[in-house]
């Protein structure tokens, strides 16, 4: 009870940790020896605008600030382009506050003998509608998740675009509030005539100013992290486990970048007990590589772990189902499991049929006598094909023949806790009024729950294990051995080798980490090889 006990506390507590989180933070003045440049103009024209109150007046300041750091930065000047940047984020800050930053039209700014023209247009691929904007160099990020960013140096001011209410979210997957990467430039006409100008730096990597071809500022990061400071999808894991109905709006596909369909989704599913939270780093990691950012777009799909896994692959179904409508241009797809979060994607690129069905029925769907709510969602969990909008897979610490723990103390005390829907319950009893075949094997005084169907002795887990991967799949296996070097008789502490490994993988890495393969540094590398394996081996 003890070790229960603890382990309840621990992940009580992790659910109230922030992994990631954001305050606002008056920025620094570039470091360097001004005093001693060219640039000691340009200077004194940022400092003034940050003392200054009034924003028109304030933004006289930082449009002059950059307008002199500007061409001091095209002269080669050192940190006349650090200048430059800062200027152009806090004129965007500046004129936000009071919602001035003149879309489609000219305004004046500045003071006095001091006053110039200001106007702002959406470069095509940045976010346009109703957005607010927020200057990255002003934002402090800090948690276990803000130890790697990506992002790339070069002219112009990163930004995080929000959205108003998206009120479209579910029928585009996108989430209720968007939030964007983009980078603002300010393009002088004249010596007092401007454009402020936003770029999404996904799809451009170079800008074209003065006859140059620099490379555009860039912060990747940034909004998926202020979104998830925000949004604390990670305080969802423990209760979406213990009371998976309660949740139940909260099984969906979200797109965290702009849909493309030039580029490759990459769909992440958790485990149990986890979010979408849990992949941070390793989409920080990935979007620091250029070649990723080119080539793939990132998705993700959460769902309430407590669910028996089969029926969250359903759900999992219906969501790729609506892409398909929403999306139907999109490339082929790479999945990636974690945990769990693997025996659904299992299950995507498995084709089944109505074998399973038939093993556990000993007849066919037509001729089983189940009707109603639960012939559907038996059904949909059980009968099933692999998703050909799939090509690639990645299995990271999947328990495929199911774990141990599940039938350990913990596990069998932790299942009890699961509150299942009666729907769920209603469709057991109609299976076990109906099973004909093996009857002893389904010993459950209740429903069972995800941590049940982790059991190596699932009737669900070892009809899967019968049936093959579909052939036109390439799949990866991932997995910790926590440094033990011991494989094949290894185990990341929750999952042996013996249950993570696929024979005919076209790679499996062996990572010296614990069950959280999927954050170690190795185990991400080795999803960046594959992706870009993809890649330079050409895709469907």
């Amino acid at each position: 009870m003890r070790h229960s006990y603890l382990l309840t506390v621990s992940l009580l507590v992790a659910s109230c940790a922030a992994p990631i989180s954001y305050q606002k933070i008056v920025c620094k003045t570039p470091s360097g020896d001004y005093a001693a440049t060219p640039l000691c103009d340009a200077l004194r024209e940022l400092e003034n605008g940050k003392k200054e109150r009034n924003t028109i007046a304030a933004s006289g300041h930082f449009f002059e600030c950059a307008r002199l750091a500007g061409k001091k930065a095209l002269a080669g000047e050192p940190g006349a382009l650090a200048l430059y940047n800062q200027a152009v984020g806090l004129l965007v800050d500046t004129l936000e506050k009071d919602g001035a930053i003149p879309w489609g039209r000219s305004i004046p700014i500045g003071s006095g003998n001091e006053t110039y023209r200001l106007q702002a247009k959406v470069e095509p691929g940045a976010p346009a509608g109703v957005r607010r904007f927020t200057s990255v160099e002003n934002l402090k990020f800090g948690g276990v998740y803000s130890t790697v960013y990506a992002d790339r140096s070069g002219v112009g001011a990163p930004l995080i675009a929000i959205s108003e209410q998206n009120k479209d979210c579910r029928k585009y997957f996108e989430t209720p509030q968007v939030h964007k990467a983009v980078t603002a430039v300010l393009r002088f006409d004249t010596a007092k005539s401007a454009t402020l100008e936003l770029h999404d730096p996904l799809d451009a990597t170079n800008i074209s100013i003065a006859g140059r071809n620099p490379a555009l500022a860039a912060n990747y990061s940034a909004p998926v992290s202020m979104l998830m400071s925000i949004a604390r999808p990670d305080k969802l894991g423990f209760t979406r486990l213990l009371n998976p109905q309660k949740y139940s709006d909260t099984a969906r596909l979200t797109i965290l970048q702009r849909y493309d369909k030039n580029r490759i989704p990459v769909l992440f599913v958790h485990g149990l007990d986890s979010t979408p939270a849990t992949w941070t780093l390793v989409y920080h990691n990935l979007m620091k590589d250029p070649e990723i950012r080119k080539n793939y777009q990132f998705w993700i799909f959460s769902y309430p772990s407590g669910y028996p896994y089969p029926y969250s692959a359903s759900l999992l179904r219906k969501e790729l189902d609506g892409v398909k409508r929403a999306y139907p241009d999109h490339k082929d797809m790479v999945i990636i499991g974690h945990s769990m979060g693997g025996m659904i994607s299992r299950l995507m690129v498995t084709d089944a049929g109505d074998r399973i069905w038939r093993s556990m029925f000993g007849r066919a769907p037509a001729e089983t006598k189940i009707y109603g709510a639960s012939r559907q969602l038996l059904e949909d969990s059980v009968v099933f094909h692999n998703r050909k909008e799939i090509d690639t897979a990645i299995f990271i610490a999947a328990p495929h023949r199911g774990s141990e723990l599940s039938n350990h103390f913990i596990g069998r005390t932790f299942s009890r806790f699961v509150r299942l829907p009666t729907f769920i319950a209603d469709t057991r009893n109609a299976f076990a009024s109906l099973l004909t075949a093996d009857a002893a094997s389904l010993k459950l005084d209740r429903a069972p729950n995800s941590i049940d169907t982790l059991s190596p002795n699932n009737r669900f887990v070892r009809e899967v294990n019968k049936l093959p991967i579909a052939p036109d799949i390439t799949y990866h296996s991932i997995m910790g051995d926590r440094g033990k070097g011991d494989t094949p008789n290894s185990s990341d502490g929750v999952v042996p080798y013996w249950s993570s490994h696929l024979d005919g993988a076209a790679s499996e890495k062996i990572v010296p980490s614990g069950h959280g393969a999927h954050e170690n540094p190795e185990g991400i590398q080795e999803v960046r090889r594959i992706l870009n394996e993809r890649v330079k081996n050409g895709s469907r």
